[in-house]
């Protein structure tokens, strides 16, 4: 279990979040979305220890974070970014394979065992084919599967992913998300896209100018009348083959003044 407790931070004196609360439960996928700004990334890096908090706390499992040695944090929580450096020339393999590097002790090479652990992880994200490129020539969609591979070859008990999607083709955007879907982990997702999140994740955080707007499950969250004056945009709900989709829409100037109205559909 991931947990903050009034989580606040601040770049350069301006507030980014504002004493977030978050419980992300074992086994389930807690997405955070919002617009852009609104504190979804900066909260991540807080869950992982890149950021300090202002104030609050982050506990792991009930673990303060922050009291936590790095080799623990590594070995009980993966995180895929949105930046990573690619000035190292190293073949996918490789890459791949440093997700086992924080179970090894000092001096100890990479097992038989390691080795496999690390072919599966790019089996499971249809990456094999890549594992003997260099992983700074990759295209952006190939690079996010093999960095969601190395989170994978952790093996880790949370999973922190900032926007797995980015870069992806449709295709890959539901094969990866319904992968997540299948590990026994806890995990915190960051999407923008609000039908992505409506399909796959259990929980939701709705985030705005760094507060927490709403919270609950997908039904719950993604509602006009919620997501309306946050997005500023024209929200209609359609339930179609046992799932719920969004359709967008520029508000008028009436509809605007008039406040966002709850608007549900059914399609056979």
């Amino acid at each position: 279990m991931i947990t903050a407790h009034d989580v606040s931070f601040a770049y350069d004196g301006a507030l980014v979040l504002d004493t977030v609360r978050l419980t992300a439960r074992p086994g389930r996928i807690t997405g955070l979305i919002g617009p852009n700004g609104s504190g979804k990334t900066t909260l991540l890096r807080t869950l992982h220890a890149a950021l300090t908090p202002r104030s609050g706390l982050v506990s792991l499992d009930e673990d303060p974070l922050s009291a936590l040695p790095p080799r623990q944090r590594a070995r009980r929580l993966a995180v895929v970014a949105q930046e990573q450096s690619t000035e190292v020339p190293l073949t996918v393999a490789e890459t791949v394979l440093l997700g086992r590097s924080v179970h090894l002790t000092a001096f100890q090479r990479y097992s038989a065992a390691d080795h496999e652990i690390a072919a599966s992880a790019l089996r499971r994200v249809g990456a094999r084919h890549l594992a003997d490129r260099v992983f700074g020539e990759l295209s952006g969609g190939e690079k996010q599967r093999v960095l969601i591979a190395r989170a994978l070859a952790q093996r880790a008990d949370h999973l922190l992913l900032d926007e797995p999607t980015n870069h992806l083709d449709i295709r890959y955007q539901h094969e990866v998300l319904q992968l997540v879907r299948t590990l026994a982990v806890t995990t915190v997702v960051v999407l923008h896209d609000l039908n992505l999140a409506a399909r796959y994740c259990d929980e939701l955080v709705l985030l705005d100018h760094g507060e927490v707007r709403a919270a609950g499950a997908p039904d719950e969250v993604l509602r006009p009348e919620v997501l309306e004056p946050v997005y500023r945009i024209g929200v209609r709900r359609v339930f179609s083959d046992g799932g719920l989709h969004l359709l967008f829409h520029p508000l008028t100037r009436s509809h605007a003044e008039a406040g966002p109205a709850s608007s549900d559909a059914t399609s056979a």
